[in-house]
């Protein structure tokens, strides 16, 4: 199964035109929150319509999964916690939304809501707690906005700004993969990364930049493999194998990635 990974879109347009034109390459295409930005000058409803719009058209095209970040929270909830409805109502298009388990061939995919507060807290752990009784053997995968504390995928360049709560989750189930952005440099500093092992979890975050194509990760589950395309470098790790830092530039492609049409600039 072939995955793509992205978060951290803030609302700029040309990487979702981006994230359009390539989503029908994939099985999966994972969208880890932060799909809007709050310091934009668009008015947070009118970013909400524009988004929903392009996520409506990529989920006829593959699968779409949708986690909310910090940045997505437009409401309150019955414990005046904030929300974020907007995705929640993804649902009725079809799209895989907060709160979501399903199986998609050997994978468990949990979606993980931004919490806000104690009682959103509370209610993660019973998801996952109930999500890890019908795990049933398979390849679990999380999909939580923030990466967990201490790893290279949450090192801003100076601290850890990673989710602590995370680290006890992962050491009390085990997931396989977690799929996470926030840390928009972290793969960008000195001793940061796009990946990371929190023992057997490997943690990816592919970071922030600007301009399309957005930087990203490529997972083929069949070969094993990941791969981070970005400005900066292109590096690949092999997920049946120890991480080893650091980690080295690609000398090539792998042969599983979707490769562009002629038009395109970027894959």
């Amino acid at each position: 199964m072939r995955c793509l990974l992205v978060a951290d879109l803030h609302y700029a347009l040309p990487q979702f035109d981006w994230l359009q034109k390539v989503a029908p390459r994939y099985d999966v295409v994972v969208l880890a929150g932060d799909a809007l930005d709050l310091g934009s000058s668009v008015d947070f409803r009118a970013q909400i319509v524009v988004v929903r719009k392009y996520l409506q058209r990529v989920a006829g095209m593959t699968r779409l999964i949708v986690c909310s970040g910090n940045h997505d929270l437009d409401t309150r909830d019955r414990d005046g916690e904030k929300t974020a409805r907007w995705i929640s109502d993804l649902r009725s298009l079809d799209i895989v939304a907060d709160g979501d388990c399903i199986t998609l061939g050997d994978m468990q995919i949990s979606v993980c809501p931004w919490w806000d507060g104690p009682v959103a807290q509370a209610r993660l752990a019973a998801q996952l707690e109930r999500d890890a009784r019908t795990r049933a053997g398979r390849r679990w995968v999380w999909i939580h906005h923030a990466p967990p504390y201490a790893t290279a995928t949450s090192w801003s360049g100076s601290r850890s700004l990673g989710d602590i709560e995370l680290v006890g989750q992962i050491a009390q189930h085990e997931p396989d993969l977690v799929f996470a952005g926030h840390i928009h440099q972290a793969p960008f500093r000195k001793d940061g990364g796009w990946t990371d092992r929190v023992n057997a979890t490997w943690v990816f975050n592919a970071g922030h930049q600007y301009g399309a194509p957005p930087a990203h990760i490529a997972l083929d589950t069949a070969a094993a493999e990941a791969v981070w395309i970005s400005a900066m470098d292109v590096q690949c790790v092999r997920l049946d194998q120890p991480l080893v830092r650091p980690i080295p530039s690609a000398e090539a492609l792998p042969d599983w990635l979707p490769r562009p049409a002629p038009a395109d600039t970027a894959a």
